[in-house]
């Protein structure tokens, strides 16, 4: 059972005729494309065309030469086609032909992930090329390695954060590397987004300058999924001018790309005039996954959260061992948080046929070479666009057919697109968010920067000239930098501690109490929701309920236990307004841009049975209170506006939470985000703005640049939560429209009808308005 006996047709067939009722709304046909090559380029080494040749790459396609050529001539580039387009031939070429025919030469290759950079390395290694010595320095690398790595390595394979943490703080012990520092390839860099991109921005751009403090003067070679606008997202990401090339000239199978809603579930004879439920989209993703793995089909199933790919691989095995006894052991799941040694096993069990199928959060969706897979599901929408085809794409590497199934979860977001198709296959992909000028990022950034070297004041036009010198002021005078005649320095011991992915803080530990047994990691601002006293904790398809949570000492002790309830917390928000940065007055609506700081609390938490839902008790926590200072849009309307609207003062704050809610899950069709990205809040009266009033507000310190975009594009996103809200057929509000599985008050109070008529009040104001001038926007 090694490989499928059936067409992506015959698959989709199988799967659709496990229900009664349809449950595909939309089939997407994307037919195959031919190939174009292009002759091997002139300037190309002749010992890695002989090596290509003899792993079976006669020729390249034709946008790998163009792009190899553009880097290899000196110019920036980035590579912005399909997944399994053969991006990584891109700069391979130029790169190693520069390490072999400069024998002194080095490169370094930067990925965010660590599973892709592994398999980067196997990929070079496999070529045999004398003299190149690449090695991944990262987190897992020994201390012994990494002496050995400074020493030796021409070809160092590592992440941003390693850079960041290692590298460039030990500069001077990679002088020499740095000195003959000819290429620097940025792998998967649309990943580099929001404020991790923003803070992987200044990254580039710290190496840039002790590059140069070296002599060194390296070729940035950029690959990436397909972009809203490539050479604009990697200009901003390295600070430099940047060349596309966007024509994808490889061969591609045909694709059958299904949209795939849950069906209802019968109503509860205990409840028989509850509204129904519409089935999970986990349950409904393990029993498509446990069907394809019996068709004999190699898949990966893509899960948004840790916790879902754990539940999603349990209950796919659980169901195969009962129809043949031993063939859930070809199911895995596969997660952020594992240790290095269960990463790699998994990888190898999978690349083998060992598995059939993987339950996997998002750290599969990056260009790691899973060769072979038939299909994909894709278990709720992965929040952009440009997700979606990179997780779609993982199906049909070897140039066959493939099936790609997004299954809608219970989501405004989700059931608008499979509702609306053209959402997704007539639209092109978001451009990517960052935004470097973020001072929540440019001033820790600028502190690492004098730390490695004192900044000059040229070296501020490298980092965004007057804002630069603007937070160089700010910083000196609040005592972090010193200035002297040679520049400006760091004043504090040791170096600053300056987190790239906004996680707030080291990540919490997982250890099993009664055996000391480090399960895995979760980040700090998770740990409230995840690892509070009580919780429920899945690892590797074990189930363990948290003892205590250190915060203190960044540790969760956790044992082993199987109970028949899940844990739900409740969180409290509230937001303060700081400031105004843009606003339209709408006669009786006010839509803004500005500053904020929002507070939050887990102040307890729900057990609820598993499968009824029913909620056993509430019980109290005692964590402390979190404050972010960050951008938010907001709407506000006159009590009298609601009145008109038909919208009753009793109704109002269901109303406006209602559409808080809607709001934040369509925003992903507008920007480069998800809800997890995102929070709201909504009152019926706010002390700040004296008015009903409903906030998004991006959830990074400074911005992530969601907000700007929303307020940008208010128009088309309220109509189209709007249009969500109006065409569910439920009464009351669900999941599919106005509820939200992130809400701290349990979505109560809801009022569907009335977030209709808010929503239309706002636009018909909105539609009448004189903008005022836009703000910047770091998206656009």
């Amino acid at each position: 059972m090694t490989s499928t006996a059936y067409s992506p047709a015959e698959l989709l067939h199988r799967l659709r005729a496990r229900t009664s009722d349809s449950p595909i709304t939309h089939v997407e046909q994307i037919p195959a494309r031919e190939g174009r090559t292009a002759p091997w380029p002139d300037w190309a080494a002749r010992d890695v065309i002989a090596a290509l040749n003899e792993h079976g790459i006669a020729q390249p396609w034709e946008h790998q030469a163009t792009a190899a050529s553009l880097a290899a001539g000196g110019t920036h580039v980035v590579v912005a086609t399909g997944t399994a387009s053969g991006k990584s031939l891109a700069y391979q070429l130029p790169m190693l032909s520069r390490l072999t025919d400069d024998p002194r030469a080095t490169a370094l290759y930067l990925s965010p992930t660590k599973a892709l950079a592994a398999d980067q390395l196997r990929a070079v290694a496999r070529l045999g090329l004398d003299g190149v010595r690449p090695a991944t320095y990262d987190g897992d690398t020994s201390r012994e390695e990494r002496e050995w790595i400074r020493q030796h390595s021409r070809l160092v394979l590592t992440n941003p954060d390693m850079l960041h943490h290692g590298l460039l703080p030990g500069h001077s012990r990679w002088g020499t590397f740095l000195r003959r520092l000819s290429y620097v390839v940025v792998d998967e860099c649309h990943a580099y987004r929001g404020v991790f991109g923003s803070h992987v921005s200044h990254v580039l751009r710290r190496l840039r300058r002790l590059a140069a403090r070296y002599g060194g003067s390296p070729t940035f070679v950029l690959a990436s999924a397909t972009s809203g606008d490539p050479a604009d997202a990697a200009a901003r990401l390295i600070g430099l001018p940047v060349t596309a090339v966007t024509t994808d000239t490889s061969p591609r199978g045909a694709t059958t790309f299904a949209l795939w809603e849950p069906p209802l579930l019968p109503p509860s004879p205990d409840h028989p005039d509850l509204p129904p439920e519409r089935r999970s989209a986990l349950s409904e993703t393990a029993d498509l996954l446990a069907d394809a793995v019996v068709a004999g089909t190699r898949t990966l199933a893509f899960i948004r959260s840790r916790r879902g790919a754990e539940v999603v691989a349990t209950m796919t095995r659980r169901s195969l061992d009962e129809a043949v006894p031993g063939l859930g052991d070809r199911v895995a799941a596969y997660r952020a948080g594992y240790l290095k040694e269960d990463r790699r096993r998994i990888e190898r069990a999978l690349m083998s046929g060992e598995l059939l199928a993987l339950a996997s959060t998002n750290a599969l969706e990056l260009g790691v070479d899973l060769v072979g897979l038939d299909a994909v599901l894709i278990c709720g929408y992965p929040g952009t666009r440009a997700s979606l085809w990179q997780q779609a794409g993982r199906a049909g590497r070897a140039g066959g057919e493939a099936l790609a199934v997004l299954v809608a979860r219970d989501d405004p977001l989700d059931t608008y697109l499979v509702h609306h198709p053209a959402a997704l296959f007539g639209r092109p992909v978001e451009a990517t968010v960052l935004d470097p000028a973020n001072p929540y990022v440019l001033g820790p950034q600028l502190c690492c920067a004098a730390s490695e070297a004192p900044l000059k004041a040229e070296d501020l036009e490298l980092f965004g000239g007057d804002v630069a010198r603007a937070a160089v002021d700010g910083l000196t005078a609040s005592g972090a930098l010193r200035k002297r005649p040679s520049g400006w320095y760091w004043t504090h011991p040791g170096r600053p501690d300056v987190d790239l992915r906004g996680a707030g803080g080291a990540p919490v530990s997982v250890v099993e109490s009664a055996t000391g047994r480090l399960l895995g990691t979760v980040d700090q601002t998770s740990s409230h929701v995840m690892l509070h006293t009580g919780a429920v904790y899945l690892h590797q398809g074990v189930t363990f309920v948290v003892d205590r949570l250190d915060l203190e000492d960044a540790v969760a002790l956790v044992h082993h236990q199987e109970p028949d309830w899940s844990t739900h917390a409740r969180e409290v928000t509230d937001v303060s307004v700081l400031g105004i940065r843009s606003h339209i007055d709408a006669g009786p609506v006010r839509l803004c841009l500005g500053d904020v700081e929002v507070t939050s609390q887990v102040v307890s938490y729900q057990r609820r049975r598993l499968g009824s839902g029913e909620v056993i008790d509430t019980r109290p926590l005692d964590l402390p209170v979190r404050e972010l200072r960050t951008v938010a849009v907001w709407f506000t309307i006159t009590p009298r506006a609601l009145d008109l609207a038909g919208v009753e003062p009793p109704d109002v704050p269901g109303a406006l939470h209602a559409a808080e809610h809607a709001a934040i899950g369509l925003l992903p069709l507008m920007a480069t985000c998800d809800r997890w990205d995102i929070g709201g809040l909504s009152t019926a009266n706010h002390i700040d703005t004296e008015a009903p009033t409903v906030f998004v507000y991006d959830g990074h310190p400074g911005g992530a640049g969601f907000a700007e975009r929303a307020y940008a594009t208010a128009t088309a996103w309220l109509a189209a939560t709007r249009e969500a809200i109006a065409a569910c057929t439920c009464e009351a509000g669900c999941p599919s429209c106005v509820q939200s599985p992130k809400c701290g008050n349990g979505n109560n109070p809801l009022h569907k009808p009335g977030a209709v008529q808010v929503l239309d009040t706002v636009l018909n104001a909105l539609a009448t308005a004189n903008p005022a001038p836009a703000p910047r926007q770091p998206g656009n």
